[in-house]
């Protein structure tokens, strides 16, 4: 069986020559290459061919987050693990985003690295740690993790969409299989529970939530 070929990006060259040292003790695996900023790690990773770029999340010329995307762009099949020395929310979500398939703390023990690897290799998806786990759920959550829309219930938020698309209750009713009299109830609840007087109120504030969690998305996509 063909080890697992791995190209190391970091720019501490202590970081990059630790990683050689522990995967190329293992039997499946092997370290193909290096590189110390993220236009080279790109380059290298058709010169190399490797099944997995371990990659530094911050990187002198450019974000960790930018070369997985280029990386996942040019060879889908090549899988990217993102290193990081910070937990923070930023490049959790940056390396979901830029098509990682996994995140591991520097911190990590070695084991747990070669573990990380081996996932990944195999075709699975490693979020280290539960904080990891929560961020990602809120992403998933997108615009529902404001404090008014996060009172609501999922029929609400479905009704407060529809509001914002500027359905009457007539219409939404007849989009949800729902009476008018209990679309209007629903809209009477939402209403309260968010802290607005008029349906308008808080269809903008839905837009605007949307338009800011966009925003956002794609800064964590172009930013370490």
């Amino acid at each position: 069986m063909n080890p697992i070929r791995i190209l190391v990006v970091d720019d501490h060259e202590v970081v990059r020559s630790g990683l050689r040292s522990l995967i190329d003790t293992e039997e499946d695996m092997v370290v193909v290459g290096e590189a110390s900023t993220a236009h080279e790690g790109v380059k290298r990773v058709a010169f190399d061919e490797p099944d997995i770029v371990v990659l530094d999340v911050r990187l002198p010329d450019a974000s960790g987050v930018e070369a997985c995307r280029h990386i996942r762009e040019r060879f889908p099949n090549v899988k990217v693990l993102i290193l990081t020395s910070f937990a923070d929310e930023q490049a959790i979500l940056g390396a979901v985003v830029g098509g990682a398939s996994g995140f591991l703390l520097k911190k990590v023990g070695g084991s747990e690295l070669i573990d990380g690897l081996r996932s990944v290799a195999a075709g699975q998806s490693l979020i280290n740690s539960e904080e990891a786990k929560r961020i990602l759920a809120n992403v998933q959550r997108g615009p529902r993790t404001d404090p008014r829309i996060a009172t609501l219930s999922q029929r609400e938020f479905e009704v407060l969409q529809l509001v914002t698309q500027g359905l009457t209750n007539k219409e939404i009713a007849e989009r949800t299989f729902l009476s008018e009299k209990t679309v209007k109830n629903y809209v009477s609840n939402m209403l309260a529970k968010m802290g607005f007087h008029r349906r308008v109120e808080a269809a903008t504030h839905l837009a605007r939530q949307e338009a800011k969690f966009k925003t956002d998305k794609e800064t964590w996509s172009s930013s370490d």
